[in-house]
């Protein structure tokens, strides 16, 4: 993946994970088997991961668009993470899944270890617009994207490009249906 440090016009936008002061919770009432919640000094990176992670209020589908959270302990980013997906836990709430990002990831280094974007706020999960984020459309053209994998369009783009190299259409799919073994179709249909 490619990242750029200048913003576009349609500059992306990261998420503030702020935790409250820490409290002790029970294992076995908390969705994701933590004894703890919210911030304390000397958290491992796992441990504070495992906190920042959920669980949450995330109503809609904004949320599922966005690649990167930082962690508000404090008022001071303390982790920065990469968002593979947003699921549902237990109590109609959602939790990340994802891994934590270190040093040499632009995430991290541009923001851990310096003042929350958001600052302080009362809702735990919000937005903020970042210089970060963006990435190169997968099509291959090179334009910088900010959400999704393609730009518009360039997705068929992208498949057309490779039914060419094939030949045509009807030559692309005797092709696949050649190539494509039935036991690797992860959803049980043999084409």
């Amino acid at each position: 993946m490619v990242y750029s440090e200048q913003a576009t016009s349609a500059s992306p936008t990261m998420i503030q994970i702020t935790l409250g002061k820490k409290k002790d919770v029970d294992p076995n009432s908390d969705p994701l088997q933590r004894s703890q919640i919210g911030w304390s000094g000397g958290l491992s990176d796992r441990q504070l991961h495992e906190i920042a992670r959920g669980v949450w209020v995330m109503p809609g589908s904004r949320v599922e668009r966005e690649r990167f959270a930082v962690v508000n302990g404090g008022g001071i980013i303390r982790q920065a993470m990469e968002i593979d997906r947003v699921v549902d836990v237990r109590g109609g709430r959602r939790a990340f899944e994802g891994r934590i990002l270190g040093p040499g990831h632009p995430v991290h280094d541009h923001y851990v270890g310096k003042p929350a974007p958001n600052g302080a706020q009362q809702n735990p999960i919000t937005y903020f617009d970042s210089p970060l984020g963006n990435r190169e459309c997968n099509c291959g053209c090179g334009k910088p994207i900010s959400r999704g994998d393609f730009l518009p369009g360039h997705d068929q783009r992208a498949i057309h490009k490779r039914i060419a190299r094939i030949g045509t259409v009807k030559d692309f799919i005797a092709w696949f249906d050649q190539t494509w073994k039935p036991d690797e179709d992860q959803h049980g249909d043999a084409a």
